[in-house]
Order: structure tokens, then C-alpha cells, then sequence
């Protein structure tokens, strides 16, 4: 599929590498901030009257400072009638009887074990594991090394820090950031 990235700074060209590596092939950058950086085709209401819903897919690389900002993005890309595939790099490990939402980025060496279901847009960086039985919600990220034990719920719009580790059995309600290398429970 071809696909355009909507963000073009250092998050976009992540993006934009997982996406090759998953088999698409790059259109360019929409970018709202920059739209005349290289390789930027022109913000979402330019770019969405010259390529077509039904010819092309988007990889979202807006970042987690502003969850609710990322997802009107999302939201908007979505309303535009754009599919949102979910980036699941060869290096990863994703368990047959998982599943992975619309958009989600799932990077090198990351885990999702059996029966975890991975919301739309949500991000797991290398080394990331979510275990056996576990929900992370949408529009969450979960950061290198970040460990989810299993039956745990993670709501939406999270951010789970480097290393950190939310024991089993326990829920992380919507919005919540925990903090690189804590442990919660």
C-alpha cells in the first residue's frame, strides 16, 4: 500500500522506516507545522484534496506530548475516509490469537502476547511487552522496555514510561503517565 505520514519531524521518519520494513511503500509527508519542509506534500486539508482516500493509507507519527491533539488527527484522518493499517515491524513478536488496532505501531523486539489486544494508534516501542490477557487502550504508548504484566488493563491516552512495569491484575486509567522505571500495582 502506499502510504503518506502524517508528521514529518524525527517521530515521522520512524514512521516512515517501520512502514517500509512492514512492505508499503512512502508517498511523503503530510505535516501541518511544517508544510514546506522536504519531503512534506502540504498540510492534511492540502494533501487530502490531491490524494485520494481510496489510493492511499496514512501512518500517523504525531507524538504523545499532546494525546488529545494526536487523536483529532486521528480522528480526522479517519473521517477523510483514509485506512490507518497497523505498522507491525517483521522483529516484533505478535502472538496468533493477539490482536492490533487500526494505526498502531508495533516496533522491533516488542511483545504482544497471547489473548492482548492492542488499540488503535497505540505505540510500542522496541522492547516493549505486553503480556498474556492484557487490553492497552487507544492512543496509548508504551515506551522501551515497559513491561505489562498480564490481565492488566491500560486505558486510553496513556504513556507508559522506559522501563516501567505495571504488575498483573491491575488497571491504569485513561490518561494516566507513569513514570520511566516505576513500578505500579
Amino acid at each position: 500500500m502506499k502510504i503518506l505520514v502524517y508528521g514529518g519531524a524525527e517521530y515521522g521518519s520512524v514512521i516512515r522506516d517501520l512502514a517500509a520494513r512492514c512492505g508499503h511503500s512512502f508517498a511523503g509527508f503530510i505535516d501541518d507545522v511544517h508544510p514546506g519542509a522536504p519531503e512534506v506534500l502540504g498540510g492534511f486539508e492540502d494533501v487530502r484534496g490531491r490524494f485520494a482516500a481510496d489510493a492511499f493509507g496514512v501512518a500517523i507519527a504525531v507524538g504523545y506530548k499532546d494525546l488529545a491533539a494526536r487523536w483529532r488527527v486521528i480522528e480526522s484522518v479517519r473521517g477523510a475516509g483514509y485506512p490507518l493499517p497497523p505498522l507491525v515491524h517483521p522483529a516484533a513478536y505478535v502472538h496468533p490469537d493477539a490482536s492490533i488496532g487500526d494505526g498502531a505501531a508495533i516496533m522491533a523486539r516488542a511483545i504482544v502476547d497471547l489473548r492482548a489486544r492492542i488499540g488503535d494508534a497505540c505505540v510500542l516501542w522496541p522492547g516493549a511487552n505486553v503480556s498474556h490477557d492484557s487490553t492497552i487502550g487507544a492512543n496509548t504508548f508504551l515506551s522501551p522496555n515497559s513491561t505489562i504484566c498480564g490481565f492488566v488493563t491500560v486505558g486510553r491516552n496513556c504513556f507508559v514510561g522506559a522501563g516501567a512495569v505495571v504488575a498483573d491484575h491491575s488497571a491504569v486509567p485513561d490518561g494516566t503517565r507513569v513514570k520511566a522505571g516505576s513500578v505500579r500495582s
